[in-house]
This record gives C-alpha cells, structure tokens and sequence, in this order.
C-alpha cells in the first residue's frame, strides 16, 4: 500500500512487518509438504526468493521518508503441530523460525526483536480462527465479539 497506492489524504510515518518472509529461501520444499498434506498453497507460492527478488521488491520499494521496522518470530513446534515438519525443514536451512519464517528471513529494515513461542498460525490468528470453527463443529458458538 505504502508504495503502490500512496495515499494522499494521510502521511505513512512507518511500516512494521511481524514475520513475514523477506527473504525466504526454503519455501518451494515447504509448499510441496503442505501440498500432500491436502492443504492449499497458491499464495503462498509468490513468497518465494525468487518472487520476492524478481517481482514484488521490485514492482513495491521502500518509500524514501518511510522508516521500516521489522519482527520474527521462533516457536518449538508441537507433536501434532502442522508446521511441524516445515519448522525442521526450515531451521536445518535458515535457522530459527515460526514454523513457515525464518528469523533472518522477517528481517527487514529496523529489526526491532525476536517473539518467543508464538507460531506462525498465532501471529495471523489462525489458531483462535481454527479453534472457533471446531466449536463450531461441535455446536458451540463463538461468544468472542
């Protein structure tokens, strides 16, 4: 938004990005782990090195008076996390993730600090978004407003 629609009605002072992935080289064996496991991957598709470097950095630069700030994040995956086999994939290549990011891959601009524990699903809210469709599922409605 920063670059491509530059707003006029308002003044963008900053960007913050939480774990998301700049830099990310591992990517493509991920996608075909979570392929089998019968999940969609299209967009994650264009995060790729190659996307990022080719397409997006180039079609979207850094806004000249815009400061840039930027979080990772590393969590230790559980027995039946999803990111389980992603995050060992991920840390034998790149080092600590969040089970799809790398911590040297969220780094973008200011590297403001590493969170600890919360996943990838945790930091986009899929985990509360998976946890209300199972209550769902089971008949209980979401009383969260």
């Amino acid at each position: 938004m920063v670059s491509q629609l530059r707003p006029t009605s308002f003044k963008v002072l900053s960007l913050t990005t939480i774990s998301s992935p700049h830099h990310e080289k591992r990517l493509p064996k991920v996608y075909r782990i979570l392929e089998r496991m019968g999940l969609e991957t299209a967009a994650f598709e264009q995060l790729t090195t190659e996307y990022m470097q080719n397409q997006f950095n180039p079609a979207t630069p850094d806004v000249d008076g815009v400061r840039y700030f930027s979080y990772g994040a590393l969590a230790s995956p559980s027995l039946f996390s999803p990111f389980r086999a992603s995050h060992r994939i991920i840390k034998r290549a790149e080092g600590d993730n969040d089970g799809l990011v790398s911590v040297r891959s969220a780094s973008h601009g200011v590297y403001k600090g590493t969170l600890l524990g919360p996943s990838h699903l945790d930091i986009i809210n899929w985990t509360n978004r998976l946890k209300w469709i199972f209550r769902r599922l089971i008949g209980q409605e979401n009383k969260c407003g």
